[in-house]
């Protein structure tokens, strides 16, 4: 593996011609110059664990498409799938036993999954669970908390981009503040928004808002500003608080859904939301969302004068439904969950080392297979405020691009999070140390 990759004239010369086409070049901001200070890595293929980009340059993967690739690149078994599919038809926009065999496997995993229903992004899942809650409970505001994304549904665009501490106003009554123009402000009447990993705060808002919520929305590891565990029985006594209240409880489990168990973080926290949200992992590479929960909630949608609407065209894709079912089943293999953990806790342990060795303060946070580093004073970032105020996110988009020119791909976004695939192995992980320790050399 050629590890110096800092020749990059074919992706310069790519992101300038895509600019006179797409909006910043790309279709999405996490992709162009305001992540990438040069220009985005423009890739080519992948294979496992690597990725080449259009000057041949070879990186081991560690962004994996934002989690999507939990079976690596191109794993042999999908591309069969998706071959047999294509060659068949790959969509119909019809009942097929794909949708069906899929859902099977699903529920089978999930442990409060009575029913599902596929959408085809994670912003459609939790848009649907949002209308299911609000339809069930016959009311209208929902709480979210602060840092956490949800996808890019107007009401869920509150707080989740970091902001200087003097703007989020006080924990108790944090300030709104919109993620994006074009959102009329009445959309924001409906939201209530707390900081999370506080009960404390949670209570008194409760107290306050609780009877008029129709749900509380929480992902189970804040995985927008990086990685940042629940404190120990947080998110029981948040599941607690909502049915108190009389309100839903929604696991947003986009992220960390088939990552950290076979039945996602539900399973790994013994948790009982009333609808879960999956995306990302579920469809290893291929665009999936799903809402999955008791079929007294569901059952809405059944076709009726008073039904919770979902259309799509797309919704139960043909071939990404045999990719699901195809993924789940290689997730099933004994041994899977073993390996993720195994080799993301040697790359968290290496890293941590490191930076000790190096005298460099920072923080390796999370498990297994996703976690963060945070370049910080604090021994732990408990929340947004945390990361808001101590953590030096420049620092961080620094440390990876020099990791960039060591042959390590990834964002150079703090609020994202490395993830391990199946695909990942041991000299992966060492490849990632010495660039790791390349990459402190040049910081300091």
């Amino acid at each position: 593996m050629n590890t110096n990759t800092k020749l990059r004239t074919r992706s310069r010369e790519y992101f300038a011609r895509a600019q006179q086409s797409l909006v910043e070049g790309v279709n999405s901001p996490s992709r162009g110059a305001a992540v990438y200070s040069s220009g985005p890595v423009v890739l080519e293929r992948g294979r496992g664990s690597r990725v080449w980009d259009v000057d041949g340059n070879e990186f081991v993967d560690f962004m994996m498409s934002f989690g999507a690739l939990i079976q690596g690149h191109a794993h042999p078994k999908i591309v069969e799938g998706v071959s047999k599919s294509v060659g068949e038809g790959s969509h119909f926009a019809a009942a097929t036993p794909a949708e069906a065999e899929a859902a099977e496997h699903f529920c089978r995993m999930v442990p409060t999954a009575e029913v599902v229903r596929f959408a085809n992004t994670g912003s459609e899942a939790t848009m649907l669970a949002l209308r299911l809650a609000r339809a069930h409970t016959g009311r209208t505001k929902f709480l979210k908390f602060e840092g956490h994304y949800h996808g890019w549904y107007d009401p869920y665009c509150l707080n989740g981009h970091s902001h200087p501490v003097a703007q989020l106003g006080p924990p108790e009554h944090p300030t709104k503040i919109p993620d994006s123009e074009g959102i009329p402000s009445s959309v924001f009447e409906d939201v209530i928004v707390a900081p999370w990993n506080d009960l404390p705060a949670l209570e008194g808002t409760l107290r306050q808002h609780g009877r008029e919520l129709a749900a509380i929305i929480t992902e189970p590891i804040m995985a927008n500003m990086g990685c940042i565990p629940p404190a120990e029985r947080y998110l029981q006594a948040v599941c607690d608080l909502a049915h108190q209240y009389g309100a839903l409880f929604i696991l947003d489990e986009v992220v960390t859904g088939f990552r950290y168990a076979p039945g996602g973080c539900q399973q790994l926290f013994n948790l009982r939301p009333d609808l879960a949200t999956f995306g990302k992992a579920l469809g290893a590479g291929f665009p999936i969302g799903a809402v999955a929960g008791s079929r007294n909630i569901l059952d809405r949608m059944r076709w009726s004068e008073h039904m919770v609407l979902h259309y799509g065209t797309f919704n139960g894709h043909r071939l990404t439904m045999n990719v699901v079912a195809a993924n789940l089943d290689l997730l099933s293999a004994e041994g899977a969950y073993r390996q993720l953990f195994a080799i993301g806790d040697a790359a968290i342990a290496g890293l941590r080392a490191i930076f000790r060795r190096r005298g460099i303060r920072a923080i390796v946070q999370g498990f297994g297979p996703m976690f963060q580093i945070y370049f910080t004073e604090l021994d732990a970032v408990r929340n947004y405020r945390d990361y808001c105020a101590h953590v030096d996110t420049g620092k961080y988009s620094r440390f990876v691009h020099h990791l960039l020119e060591h042959g390590i791909y990834m964002t150079p976004s703090n609020g994202l999070h490395w993830i391990i695939s199946t695909a990942h192995t041991e000299q992966d992980v060492e490849a990632l140390l010495g660039a790791a320790d390349q990459a402190c050399a040049q910081l300091a």
